[in-house]
Formats: C-alpha cells, structure tokens, sequence
C-alpha cells in the first residue's frame, strides 16, 4: 500500500464548516473513485469505521455493503449491539458473520504481537473475499484507517522500527484484490469525531471509546486461549461497567483490560489459588500520539478490584498500568 503523510499546510478540522468542507470534498472524491460499483465496508462498530460508514452512505448510499465480523475478540456483548444499531440504519445491507473459531483456530498457539496483528488482519481480507463473490460488482474495500494507524505502522527512520502493524495497514497482503476506500486516512481520532457530528450520527457513537481492529487479540497478551479471552472480557466490563456509575467513562479517552500469559500465586476460599492479573489502563489523549495517565480515585480502584478478582474466574489480581505514551504506547500490544 503507498504510504500518505500528511501535508503540513492541511487545515486542521475543528469545526462544522471545516467538517462540512472535508465531507463536500470526500463525497466527490469518492463518488469519482467508485462510480457505479458497489463497496464494501469492514463496519467493528467504532468511531471510525461508524463515521466511515455514514459518510459512505450519504456518497453511494444502496452502493455501500457494512460487513460486522465477530472475530471472538469483541468486547461483551460488542456484536449485539452493532448488530441493533446498524441493522435499522442499513437493513439488509448490513452482513454478519460470526467467524469465532475460524479466527481462534489461526491464532492458537501464536504469541507474538505483529504476528496475530498481521493474521488477523489476512483473516479479514478473506472474509470479506469470501463475502465479495456473493455480490455482483463489488471492487472497493472501504477502512476506517485514520492518520495515527499510518504513523505508527511505517518506519520513521533509517534503523528505527515501526511501533507496530495495524491490521488495516501492515497487516494487508500484497495481492489484494479490492482497490481502497479510505477517506479518513489523513485525520486524527479528533477531527474524525468532528466530521462525525457534522454528519449527524448521535454523540453516544460519535464519542464512542476507541477500540483496536484486532480487538481483545491484543489485549489477551501472548498466545491467546479462550478461557484467559474469557476472563478477560468479563474482567473488561466490570471495569467500564464502573466507569460509566462513576463518571469517569465521559472524561476518560480510552480504559480498557489487559490480562498476560502470566500467573502468580493467590488464595481464594483458604486454598491455594493460580491466577492471571488484570491490568487496568485509562489513557487521556487528543490525537493519539501522545497520552496522559488518568488519576483514579482508590475507592473507585478498591470497588473494581474487589469485583474482578470475586466475580471473574482466573484472575487473582488487579494492577494499574501508570505508564504515559511515550514511553508506553496506548495499547500493550
């Protein structure tokens, strides 16, 4: 894929007029790309591929086909609510697919980080292949790739690595067969939300907290297997569940769960007892780049804990990852 960096005399989107000239700009782009065929979009549900997917329709409308994959790394409950919510808006343009064992087979037993980024993201090129012959005339993949995933995933210097593979940019096989749709590859998290109230979708999707493609795979760190990925996604709801009482899910960027391959000793009804930690990260950021350490008030940290390592079965203790970005990126993996 040939990499697009930003142009340093591109205006910053701050506000509706700009958003409006952005989308003016992108319908015509897209409607000169595309023409008469149809697209297919990879809808997770997030604020980007949300915002993707309207400004898709309000460019193609009936051209445009959302494709939910439920990989098995969603959060709880994560595909149902897709699934409501965008089936009244799309109807009978919106497929899902429930690939859970199809994408837990391929990642058995694999530990490393770029390479589950990168399977994950192969999965998903097949998938939708698959879904493709089903359709006459589909020769675009629409991705809600924004500008952070393209920084993070190209090298930024002679001897310098890249931080790491999204699955929608480094994880791309090279014979492709689909040409790309990616309108929004050239904004921060930020102006994307912008353009997202400019296009009229509700504050709750708008502002809706950022969830990696790869989902929970990079959460459940190292080789992932499904009781470690259940625990972690009951582990994960408490702790939103808790934000949202609290408050802190409408100030917080980002808070999510992590759970390592790794175990330590416990006890639990006076015996001994093996378990995972949970790690607990809240990140504060505008653009992605950088972020801040969100300060949690004890109660609030004591109550989670106290529910986590009761109510979820595996995990034994409940860590706070104080680390900002950098040095730390966002996610773990």
């Amino acid at each position: 894929m040939q990499q697009v960096l930003r142009s340093k005399d591109m205006q910053e989107i701050k506000t509706k007029e700009l958003a409006e000239a952005f989308i003016n700009e992108q319908i015509k782009e897209i409607k000169a790309q595309v023409g008469d065929k149809k697209v297919l979009l990879a809808l997770s549900g997030g604020v980007d591929s949300s915002v993707l997917a309207a400004l898709l329709s309000k460019a193609i409308g009936k051209q445009l086909y959302c494709v939910h994959v439920n990989h098995g790394l969603m959060r709880k409950n994560e595909s149902e609510g897709v699934c409501e919510i965008f089936g009244k808006m799309l109807g009978e343009n919106l497929i899902y697919i429930d690939a859970t064992d199809r994408f837990l087979d391929l990642l058995k037993g694999v530990s490393d980080p770029e390479s589950k980024r990168k399977i994950i993201g192969k999965e998903f090129i097949e998938v939708f292949a698959e879904e493709a012959r089903k359709l006459e005339g589909v020769e675009y993949l629409a991705q809600g790739t924004i500008y952070p995933d393209i920084l993070e995933s190209i090298e930024q210097g002679e001897g310098k690595k890249a931080v790491k593979s999204h699955h929608n940019v480094g994880g791309l096989p090279d014979d492709l067969k689909f040409e790309l749709v990616e309108p929004l590859r050239l904004l921060y998290k930020d102006e994307v939300r912008v353009v997202g109230e400019a296009l009229g979708l509700p504050h709750s999707m708008v502002y809706r907290q950022p969830f990696p493609g790869p989902g929970l795979g990079v959460r459940c760190l190292g080789a992932i297997t499904r009781d470690r990925l259940h625990a972690l996604r009951e582990a994960d709801a408490i702790l939103r569940e808790e934000f949202d009482n609290c408050g802190l899910a409408k100030t917080v960027w980002q808070f999510f769960v992590v759970v390592p391959d790794i175990k330590s000793v416990g006890v639990k009804d006076d015996a001994r007892y093996e378990g995972w930690p949970a790690i607990i990260r809240a990140v504060n950021t505008k653009k992605a780049i950088t972020a801040t350490i969100e300060e949690i008030p004890y109660s609030v940290l004591h109550k989670i804990t106290q529910r986590i390592t009761s109510e979820v079965e595996g995990i034994n203790r409940v860590l706070y990852d104080l680390t900002p970005k950098p040095v730390g990126t966002i996610e773990w993996e």
